[in-house]
């Protein structure tokens, strides 16, 4: 029971919430343990929000669930965990992350513990709407989970006080729009295959349409990357005028990434891909490396 209870609050998808960091790290204050600790705070509480989410969605679509070839094995939809069990972790989940947040008071200005217990609440109360009505509008619902990657750093610069560039949120939001766009192709795949409707909104994507899509924003992000790289406001901040080494990384992964997409067919969790892929995780370690030497060294 404890491992299919963990199966359903999907610690794995944690992942996600490091961007979180992010703004610490541009910030100049990798190794400030104060921040550190701060968005640690902001890491657990968001991470346990996100879970109550989960297991509100498997709730709510344990019926669809139960006729998709993968997600039957879910432990809501295949009976494993009983739903009060579910119902209780919903709530519970997010009681764990509401007092994470007020412990969090002891170590942050007042303002800045409720600026991230705000940003958190609009990302809890935005993911309800998904559950229940958002995910179902085509285009619609990879804009809400866009945002979700958004409000990730709003909240890690928030609990920090750190300002957030438009740089930053420009770049993450479209790169969680290319992963997101690529789960539905994974979707759309399944359904081709089986018959069987992963989301209701499924027809409302084709292969064709989520091909040029991704195509589209991976070219976008490569050209805002760039720009980013030679920008004179960011080569003035890191006092650096390498930061455009950084670009064959990106360029790399996003590449890789298309091919695990378009290639292997294998874009089903972007999570599990990336915990999976060695070739990824080579490439990302190199960008994270690049821009410690050029921020710390």
């Amino acid at each position: 029971m404890v491992r299919d209870v963990l199966e359903l609050i999907r610690p794995h998808q944690w992942l996600k919430n490091l961007f979180i960091f992010l703004p610490v790290f541009f910030g100049g204050k990798l190794f400030d343990f104060n921040s550190q600790v701060l968005c640690l705070i902001a890491f657990i509480a968001y991470s346990l929000a996100s879970s109550s989410i989960y297991c509100l969605n498997d709730i709510l679509d344990r019926k669809a669930d139960a006729l998709h070839p993968q997600k039957k094995y879910r432990p809501i939809a295949s009976g494993r965990v009983p739903l009060s069990w579910g119902y209780a972790l919903v709530f519970l989940l997010l009681f764990v992350s509401g007092g994470v947040l007020t412990c969090s008071r002891f170590y942050v200005q007042d303002i800045l513990c409720l600026q991230a217990a705000a940003l958190i609440g609009f990302y809890y109360i935005l993911n309800i709407f998904y559950c229940l009505y958002l995910k179902h509008i085509a285009l619609i619902d990879v804009m809400v989970i866009a945002t979700g990657f958004v409000l990730r750093i709003f909240v890690g610069g928030s609990i920090t006080g750190i300002a957030l560039s438009h740089w930053i949120i420009i770049m993450t939001f479209l790169l969680a729009l290319f992963l997101a766009f690529a789960k539905r192709r994974d979707d759309v795949l399944v359904y081709k295959q089986t018959g069987n409707k992963p989301r209701a909104n499924i027809e409302r994507y084709n292969e064709t349409f989520l091909n040029q899509i991704i195509t589209v924003i991976v070219a976008v992000i490569v050209v805002v990357y760039l720009l980013y790289c030679v920008s004179p406001e960011v080569m003035e901040r890191m006092n650096s005028s390498n930061v455009y080494i950084t670009a064959a990384f990106v360029l790399l992964g996003l590449l890789r990434y298309l091919q695990v997409v378009l290639v292997d067919e294998k874009s089903g969790s972007p999570t599990k891909v990336l915990m999976s892929d060695h070739f990824l995780q080579m490439t990302i370690l190199g960008w994270i490396i690049s821009f410690i030497i050029i921020l710390y060294l």
